[in-house]
């Protein structure tokens, strides 16, 4: 053998050696590459593991770091430009500013640049919204959105007003702008946390920015032309005897608050006599329910079923109360957000005599809704229509398409270019025509609807400049009626329902804003609430209501004024307002309540506002039980809801099961009432009923059972409302035992941030709440307490004019739009359980109630 031959191996003797060793040729490769797979994995999973830890802490550390270097200085001395004397800013126990300036100028100055330190992307958020400029920071999801805004030319608008705003308000507007671009300046790379995610850095403020903030309020309070394009896809389908039904305008219930005091128990004539608007009309060109519904989701017009965008105020006279003084009250209902609509503030400058508290919305300068040291005022949407759809007629394309007005003389479309920059894509650019009404040019709206073959053109108030007026300045400087109605006067809107008091003891109420009046200002044409041809000159507007003809009352004797977005239209009032006023339910509650209590308190107004008896709710609990009881069911579930229904009191408390057994049973009633009468394939048109009045149309049906709603399929009434219980039943999920049915739970109120709520992961980083999460609760739209998952009281208010110090206002989260901060959320308890705090005025109260002190100096 050759000393380079190989020795033979034995594989028993290696076997032997090497007991975990296959020697196959075939398994050896695989049982390698498996050690080394194991040993791979072994080694990078905890390095992955290590990594992603590394990453998340870090990231944690940092997001923590963000929100805590964003947060405003409140303390010390901070130099800003354009000041002339030291501005004193006073921080209380919930953040609240109190501002003191030596001068007006000053004081915007100053207001703005605190409103930013607490608001900023809030402010930004705004005015892009409003804009349709959303896509440029979050992408092409928001182009519908953006798209939408553009031909509703509500940035158009604003440019409009700018260019033709009064030189003293445009001042206002530009010393705000001032003190917001002073704060952007102070916060320089430590911006809020938002910025820094979305990777934008803000433009400059500038007063055209202010209008569009407000022209965003104003299109929350009087966008309402979706719903007559609703109302007209369902008088395609549905005959006129059942339309009158489903559309009423006013009821028995209301209380005009320039009425006196009725007797609320005193039901009206016979339900078939309710008479329907002559102005009513059938169209030709039907559009599909799915655009309808669309634009209601992009214009985020469904808030809730029943959802009214509105409010309570009330003030009761010194005869009323224990101190012998007046007493107001406001809670405004809106959409809420985090941070919420409304800022508090207290402003004062010594030298103008000038000092008022209260509310004010974010990039807009002054007191929305609050007191001076003579008066108190707070306000409800009056719900005017201020929108008409017309259909126009027109000819040829491109640039060379014309309308057709009376007279069958034609003129050019009007064009509008408009450019949407969008996140990481190419920009949309956007022909808007439109044609014109009177002074205004009204858009083409069709192209938001793609099967739309109509061209549909809108005229609204905002398309008037002169319509949006800038300054509450004179409002927050009135002293008395006259002076504070004649700050009024020249107020374009959102049209509202003010109510007010002063320290001298009276009381008082007015409707404001400009409502249109069609046809002629001595005989005005009947409102339509449908769109009609732009060729009838009956439909034009031929002005404005004038301000001393809108409703309005002064010292009544009954020493009640109350509001609540129900009809406020006396009797004979020669001008129409709106075919579509709120459900009466809140505002008769607050009347029965005010007028058999006196001796009335502060303490006595919060429990008012936070009401939560449902008449309507009551009412209809206590037919279905009879329903139920007159059926011929056997079900002992359906029984069992009887038994609740019959006992329960009328209160939506969170842990009662009756209003979660009418609510279940109200949602499923409307599609089987509507369905069979809108054809063979109904589809979602039930949807498309949207009258604010619907609750009361439902009242009705249900007390009344016309003969002609009832579908064929049931003998009777009583076994139609009893299936109504047992399909709410089971579309809402109820428990078996109904008896642990909480209504609360299954109607929370659930308030998120827009972008942290987008990112679980987002959330753990920030390691704080970042809302508020689903959280049972109590009331619905039909109590003075109005709610929804996302909707509510924005605020609650309460003046005392035997003492302001002894005011109360509190907001739905807090003050700043920082989780890092303490005032983030530290309002959100008193809210949810219905108590609030003290707002201290006089010099006294607030240096008590200082807990921090910045000192803005000029530089």
């Amino acid at each position: 053998m050759n000393s380079f031959d190989p020795v033979p191996i034995d594989p028993a003797l290696l076997a032997r050696r090497f007991p975990n060793e296959n020697p196959s040729p075939k398994s050896s490769l695989p049982n390698r590459l498996r050690r080394i797979l194991f040993r791979t994995v072994a080694i990078a999973v905890p390095l992955v593991i290590l990594l992603a830890v590394t990453v998340f802490f870090a990231g944690r550390y940092w997001t923590r770091h963000a929100l805590r270097d964003s947060l405003p200085q409140i303390d010390g001395t901070l130099s800003i430009a354009g000041l002339s004397a030291p501005v004193t800013v006073q921080r209380d126990a919930h953040g609240v500013p109190h501002i003191h300036a030596a001068t007006l100028n000053d004081l915007v100055i100053a207001q703005g640049f605190v409103t930013a330190q607490d608001r900023l992307w809030q402010m930004d958020i705004l005015r892009r919204h409003a804009a349709g400029e959303l896509a440029e920071i979050l992408g092409p999801s928001l182009v519908p959105h953006d798209r939408a805004q553009r031909i509703l030319q509500v940035r158009a608008a604003a440019d409009r007003t700018i260019a033709s705003l009064p030189p003293d308000q445009l001042h206002w507007l530009q010393l705000y702008a001032q003190g917001v671009n002073a704060s952007i300046a102070a916060q320089g790379t430590r911006l809020p946390i938002e910025f820094r995610i979305l990777r934008y850095q803000p433009e400059p403020w500038t007063p055209r920015d202010s209008i569009l903030v407000g022209l965003a309020m104003f299109q929350d309070l009087t966008n309402t032309f979706p719903q007559k394009l609703d109302r007209e896809a369902l008088s395609a389908k549905l005959p006129p005897e059942l339309l009158n039904d489903l559309y009423p305008v006013g009821s028995w219930r209301d209380h005009p608050p320039t009425q006196p005091i009725p007797d609320l128990t005193n039901p009206p004539t016979d339900f078939i006599d309710v008479p329907l608007d002559e102005s009513q009309s059938k169209f030709t060109q039907p559009t599909l329910t799915h655009d309808l519904l669309t634009l209601q989701k992009i214009l985020s017009t469904n808030r809730c079923e029943g959802c009214i965008a509105g409010s309570n105020n009330w003030v009761v006279s010194g005869t009323r109360t224990a101190s012998g003084k007046p007493l107001l009250s406001n809670d405004m209902h809106l959409n809420h957000s985090v941070p919420g609509v409304w800022y508090e503030a207290d402003l004062q400058s010594t030298n103008d005599n000038f000092h008022t508290a209260g509310v004010t919305l974010p990039g807009y300068p002054f007191v929305i809704v609050g007191h001076n040291d003579h008066i108190a005022w707070g306000f409800t949407n009056l719900g005017a229509d201020v929108q008409d759809i017309y259909i126009e007629h027109l000819r040829g394309s491109g640039s060379t398409a014309e309308y057709e007005s009376p007279g069958n003389i034609w003129h050019p479309l009007l064009h509008q270019r408009e450019v949407i920059h969008v996140l990481h894509h190419s920009d949309v650019i956007l022909d808007v025509t439109a044609t014109q009404h009177g002074d205004t040019a009204t858009p083409l709206i069709s192209s938001i609807f793609p099967k739309e073959n109509r061209a549909l053109s809108l005229r609204w108030t905002i398309y008037d400049p002169t319509n949006i007026t800038a300054s509450f300045l004179n409002i927050d400087s009135a002293v008395d009626w006259p002076s504070f109605t004649a700050a009024f006067s020249t107020f374009g809107g959102p049209a509202q329902n003010v109510v007010f008091a002063d320290d001298h003891g009276n009381i008082g109420y007015h409707a404001v804003g400009k409502v249109p009046i069609r046809g002629s200002i001595t005989q005005p044409t009947a409102l339509s609430p449908v769109p009609t041809d732009a060729l009838d000159a009956t439909h034009d507007w031929a002005g404005y209501i004038p301000f001393d003809q809108l409703p309005q009352a002064f010292d009544p004797p009954g020493g009640i004024l109350a509001t609540a977005n129900s009809r406020v239209t006396p009797d004979g009032y020669p001008f129409p307002i709106t075919l579509n006023w709120a459900a009466p339910y809140r505002n008769e509650r607050i009347w029965k309540v005010l007028s058999s209590r006196d001796h009335l308190t502060p303490a006595d107004m919060l429990a008012l506002q936070t009401d939560v008896y449902s008449d309507l709710d009551h009412v209809i609990a206590q037919r279905l039980a009879y329903a139920i009881d007159h059926s011929t069911t056997k079900d002992k579930r359906i029984r069992q809801a009887a038994d609740i229904l019959r006992k329960w009191n009328g209160n939506v408390d969170i842990n009662a099961s009756a209003p979660a057994i009418v609510d279940a049973t109200r949602a499923a009633l409307w599609p089987m009432l509507l369905n069979p009468h809108l054809g063979p394939h109904p589809g979602d048109s039930a949807q498309l009923y949207t009258w604010d009045e619907k609750p009361y149309a439902e009242e009705q049906i249900i007390m009344h059972t016309p003969a002609r709603w009832l579908p064929a399929s049931y003998a009777n009434w009583d076994e139609f409302l009893t299936a109504a219980v047992a399909q709410g039943l089971l579309e809402a999920h109820a428990p078996f035992d109904l008896r642990k049915w909480q209504y609360g739970k299954s109607h929370p109120v659930d308030i998120e941030h827009p972008i942290f709520a987008q990112s679980p992961l987002l959330q753990r980083l920030i390691g704080v709440p970042t809302g508020t999460g689903a959280q049972p609760q109590s009331g619905d739209t039909t109590t003075v307490k109005q709610v929804g998952r996302t909707f509510g009281p924005s605020e609650r208010f309460t003046a005392d004019l035997s003492d302001l110090d002894h005011s109360t206002l509190n907001v739905v989260l807090g003050q700043s739009g920082n989780p890092a901060s303490p005032w983030f959320m530290d309002q959100w308890p008193a809210w949810y359980n219905g108590t609030t705090f003290t707002l201290p005025f006089s010099k006294t109260s607030t240096d008590n109630a200082a807990a921090h002190t910045l000192t803005l100096t000029p530089r």
